[in-house]
């Protein structure tokens, strides 16, 4: 359970670092380019009206989850802030390399001067010390700085505004279809063949609504799976909001049902009213429980646990709860929002995890961020006979972008041992 001693060190800490990108944006963006001061009190009130909505985006959608626009807008800025600072880092760093191969300007280094020794060598009377004269550094040249300013901000914001656009365009871009074959250990041969579609992290909200989770349902009937898994993470927001966009689901068609787990952003939203709105849909939620996935003559265990961060709460991540009773022999598939314990969840005897949660980063550079903090960031794994698959997810969080990660949708196979 977040406490409010985290929340008030997570909320000081995107504080402090927004508030140091921005004015680091608008000393390269602004100050450097231009000694007007109009032009300059127009990027410190620009930059302002940025930075304030995009600290307190978190705490207004909470008080006022129709103000969610104002976070649509503060997000879509956030990855723009982020590829304009990686922009103007990498053309500075690049100047700075310049700059030191090169040395100062207009100084030439000394070089000694050939001479034919005296015939003879003067006496220690003779010999004299003189100085060499320091070189006086080039004098800066204000015109030429500020017309590099103008160029390396100018190559940023085209750089960023390129990249921003591709990200966009990617994350609006029907999700990629991925297709897996993973051998389950104790899999009935009826079975062989039986297909999952797994969907993960859609974050349904502000932005991705019914239409999106339309087109999404249509393309999850067209692989005609047996069943569908959503692994967490659907909404962004209430059910009484969010209720008509999520009520798409019902559409899907999968002779085995539709099953869901909890996601973290489910526990912002109310996870025990999701929990009750999805079953009114006739989606099967498994909290910590399992059930049986076929009849009497060939079937394996669907395994569902909630969210992994929420396990020292009241009703969190419990798989001894979620494996109660059920016959170890047996197949089974879990569905655990995160890839954490996988390790554990394999000697339980779950022989496929079906995991999202890490989005594979999303965009660059969380994309090389995720890779080194999760040892399972995104794909099928494999240890022994025990497989482990992380969706990139399905939707995006955050930025409406995706680079380097793009939007999936998982048809898993399950193969016969």
């Amino acid at each position: 359970m977040e406490t409010p001693l985290r929340i008030a060190l997570f909320v000081l800490v995107v504080g402090a670092v927004a508030t140091s990108v921005h004015v680091y944006l608008y000393r390269r963006l602004f100050r450097d380019t231009s000694t007007r001061p109009a032009w300059r009190n127009t990027g410190k009130v620009l930059l302002t009206l940025l930075c304030l909505p995009l600290l307190l985006s978190w705490v207004v959608t909470r008080v006022l989850p129709s103000a969610f626009i104002v976070a649509v807008y503060s997000w879509t800025w956030m990855g723009v802030a982020v590829y304009l600072l990686l922009a103007l880092a990498a053309v500075g760093g690049a100047r700075w390399l310049v700059a030191r191969t090169q040395g100062p300007r207009g100084v030439l280094a000394p070089v000694a001067a050939l001479e034919p020794a005296p015939a003879t060598q003067p006496s220690f009377a003779e010999l004299t010390v003189t100085a060499a004269p320091v070189p006086s550094p080039a004098p800066v040249d204000e015109d030429r700085r500020r017309f590099l300013a103008r160029a390396t901000a100018g190559g940023a914001v085209l750089a960023a505004g390129g990249l921003t656009g591709f990200g966009m365009w990617s994350a609006f871009h029907p999700p990629v279809v991925n297709e897996v074959a993973v051998r389950l250990p104790g899999l009935p041969k009826a079975l062989d063949g039986f297909s999952i579609v797994h969907l993960s992290d859609i974050h349904v909200g502000p932005i991705i609504q019914r239409r999106f989770m339309d087109e999404l349902v249509a393309r999850c009937n067209a692989l005609k799976p047996d069943l569908v898994a959503i692994t967490g993470d659907l909404v962004d927001g209430t059910v009484k909001d969010l209720g008509p966009s999520v009520a798409a689901l019902q559409n899907l068609r999968a002779r085995a049902g539709t099953h869901f787990i909890t996601g973290n952003h489910e526990y912002y939203w109310n996870a025990g009213a999701w929990a009750d709105g999805l079953t009114g849909m006739g989606i099967n939620v498994l909290r910590n429980r399992h059930v049986s996935i076929g009849d009497a003559g060939a079937s394996f265990d669907l395994v569902g646990v909630d969210d992994w961060s929420m396990r020292h709460g009241k009703k969190g991540y419990d798989l001894d709860a979620a494996l109660a009773g059920r016959d170890p022999s047996r197949a089974s598939v879990l569905l655990a929002h995160q890839p954490s314990n996988w390790d554990g969840a394999a000697r339980a005897g779950m022989g496929l995890q079906l995991s999202g949660h890490t989005h594979g980063g999303q965009f660059f550079p969380f994309t090389v961020a995720v890779s080194a903090i999760w040892k399972h960031d995104a794909g099928l794994f494999q240890d022994g006979d025990k497989h482990l698959y992380v969706s990139r997810g399905t939707g995006f969080w955050g930025p409406p972008l995706r680079v380097g990660a793009a939007a999936e949708i998982v048809k898993v196979t399950l193969l016969a041992a």
